[in-house]
């Protein structure tokens, strides 16, 4: 019975998406920022410094994609967009500053 238990826990656990380390998602994008637009997702996934779980992989992409950090273009090629410089002229600009009502 304890057997079975166990089995199952275990069987649980697969479906549980491995969370990146920030280390690694540090690695991934500053990989991606020196080789941008020259590997497809599974290229760049092969090339990557170290190794790292294709489900984590998959996360951190989702996460540079979904705060702007990257794009895919035509091709499937993953594009490094983030522009620090921009950010920072556009950071200090009053008209564009948040302010509660």
């Amino acid at each position: 019975m304890q057997t079975l238990t166990k089995q199952k826990q275990s069987s649980k656990n697969n479906y549980i998406v491995r969370s990146p380390t920030l280390q690694t998602v540090l690695m991934v994008e500053k990989f991606i920022d020196k080789n941008s637009g020259e590997y497809k997702k599974t290229e760049l996934f092969r090339k990557l410094p170290r190794k790292v779980m294709w489900q984590t992989f998959q996360v951190i992409l989702e996460y540079l994609e979904s705060i702007h950090k990257i794009a895919y273009d035509n091709e499937g090629y993953v594009v490094y967009i983030w522009s620090p410089e921009l950010g920072k002229k556009y950071k200090n600009r009053k008209d564009l500053e948040w302010k509660p009502r």
